[in-house]
């Protein structure tokens, strides 16, 4: 059953075009990823699902609820939720405060603790730094932040937008393996990533966008085999 139903969405940066009928469905439950070239959409593509941009026509609904009417703060209370590209974390606080402002919208302290303490088992890294100003984290550190900031806000659909963007490869395949992590304890995942060889080894489907219109989609294992997708994104001749 879809949780997010993305139908025929058209976004624009003032006069520019940028999503030209996008329409895409995550599964509950699912990982998807959307791969593409730099300039793609892609990352329009999250922001306009997350309420920072808004289409000019189409629709974007969670488990059948259309999501139009609510500003980004009130579709993060729905359940959909981003970890941004770059990061973004709050600089001047620290770990603990971080995942604290994740979990803005909960009132269950004794819920927001228990949280924390997932995230600190998923990324045992942050629980030693937990007092640590964040501004002073390793890139890979802060990415796991980012994430871990995420899920404190207990997302029905988790926003991944290019996790592994200016990673060491062994970060990049440690950041991997917690979303593989986190899809097997059910998370339904939207993944954002310029590695498509890794988004498409652990990713259920897959959609590919080029300059801001779906251009093929399949099962990820389809995908990898496509002659096209393997000459433009895997680097297969």
């Amino acid at each position: 059953m879809a949780i997010l139903e993305v139908e025929n969405v058209h976004t624009y940066y003032g006069n520019i075009h940028a999503l030209k009928g996008i329409s895409l469905t995550v599964n509950e439950g699912e990982n998807v990823t959307l791969i593409g070239a730099n300039g793609a959409g892609k990352s329009t593509l999250l922001k306009t699902i997350s309420g920072l941009l808004h289409p000019k026509q189409g629709m974007i609904r969670l488990a059948g609820e259309d999501l139009a009417a609510y500003q980004a703060h009130e579709i993060v209370g729905k359940g959909v939720v981003q970890a941004p590209e770059g990061r973004r974390v709050f600089g001047r606080l620290t770990v603990s405060e971080n995942l604290e402002m994740g979990a803005y919208t909960r009132v269950d302290r004794s819920g927001i603790a228990d949280g924390i303490e997932h995230v600190f088992t998923l990324f045992p890294r942050l629980k030693e730094r937990h007092n640590q100003v964040a501004g002073t984290l390793s890139g890979g550190e802060q990415q796991m932040l980012a994430i871990g900031r995420a899920l404190m806000a207990r997302p029905r659909v988790l926003l991944l937008d290019e996790p592994s963007m200016g990673l060491a490869p062994i970060l990049v395949q440690s950041i991997f393996e917690t979303i593989v992590q986190l899809h097997a304890a059910g998370t339904t995942i939207l993944l954002v990533e310029q590695n498509a060889r890794m988004a498409l080894q652990i990713a259920d489907r897959g959609y590919v966008l080029q300059t801001g219109q779906i251009i093929l989609s399949d099962t990820a294992g389809n995908l990898r085999q496509n002659e096209m997708v393997q000459k433009a994104y895997l680097g297969m001749a």
